[in-house]
């Protein structure tokens, strides 16, 4: 059992060694002078000895006063953060989500307004991922691009894709036909190496003069394309947004199917996890739309 002192006169303590004097401490804590001073004595009077030695306009801790307020004043501190912490947290379900990054910031986040509308008592938390990342034990789910098999994991397949070049829309003017792309600085993702080589097969437009330049995601060879540096090409997730905004322009009408697809990913144990189930109704209703 914890033997304390009274709580407010600790507190009152605490604020007026902080502040130098009775008045600081009765304006922190929204009480008078005398109230302050009051608590104080009767706190000295528990203890059994002074806090502060009280002279004409000066307030001066003793040496007992001196050793406990840093302490008081720790555990004030710690109390008021974790209060904080508490009040912050959030009574209803938590559903986090991984998710490339791109397709985050092109596709998903764009959107999900949608879902906190429909369902605002749902936290959304977003996770960085992608294939090639392994799929987080926090994460109640996950939106990946791949050939659907993910050992361990529940898999569903949200939507399939197409690749399309695009461009600024003053270069795009300029291309007439595909075959007008061998002189063109082509955009690569570098870990899509395949992306132009399979669609200038299809469309037989040989082989470009130049290797044009690389970027390390989808989301910066866009940008790049955006500022007017060359042509992209991507899938048409990444580029809807932009096309319609009129940020990029596609050229060409013709788009190659991807050898890949996006997955809705999930243990099976995080089926019935709070928020999964109306997510997941959420995302079909919005690919299937």
């Amino acid at each position: 059992m914890r033997r304390l002192p009274s709580l407010n006169g600790l507190r009152a303590f605490e604020a007026a060694a902080r502040h130098g004097s009775f008045t600081g401490a009765a304006t922190e804590l929204h009480v008078s002078q005398a109230a302050i001073s009051r608590m104080v004595k009767l706190l000295e009077g528990r203890l059994g000895f002074p806090l502060f030695e009280r002279r004409a306009n000066a307030l001066t801790l003793t040496e007992r006063g001196r050793a406990l307020h840093p302490t008081l004043t720790e555990a004030f501190d710690s109390i008021a953060r974790r209060v904080d912490t508490v009040s912050a947290m959030r009574a209803g379900p938590v559903l986090t989500v991984g998710l490339g990054a791109t397709f985050a910031v092109r596709w998903l986040i764009p959107r999900l307004s949608g879902f906190h509308m429909a369902h605002p008592e749902i936290e959304v938390r977003i996770a960085t991922g992608g294939a090639g990342n392994p799929i987080g034990e926090d994460w109640t789910c996950a939106v990946l691009i791949g050939d659907g098999r993910w050992p361990g994991f529940e898999t569903e397949l949200l939507f399939t894709s197409s690749l399309q070049p695009v461009c600024a829309p003053a270069l795009a003017r300029s291309l007439r036909s595909p075959a007008d792309l061998r002189r063109a600085t082509l955009l690569h993702v570098s870990h899509w190496a395949e992306d132009w080589p399979h669609w200038l097969a299809a469309a037989g437009a040989g082989t470009p003069e130049s290797n044009g330049l690389s970027f390390g995601s989808y989301a910066m060879t866009l940008q790049a394309a955006i500022d007017g540096v060359g042509v992209a090409l991507a899938p048409q997730p990444y580029i809807a947004d932009d096309l319609a905004a009129g940020r990029l322009a596609a050229p060409f009408a013709l788009a190659v199917p991807m050898r890949q697809s996006w997955y809705l990913v999930y243990r099976a144990s995080r089926r019935e996890a709070p928020g999964f189930a109306a997510f997941r109704d959420w995302l079909f209703a919005l690919c299937t739309a």
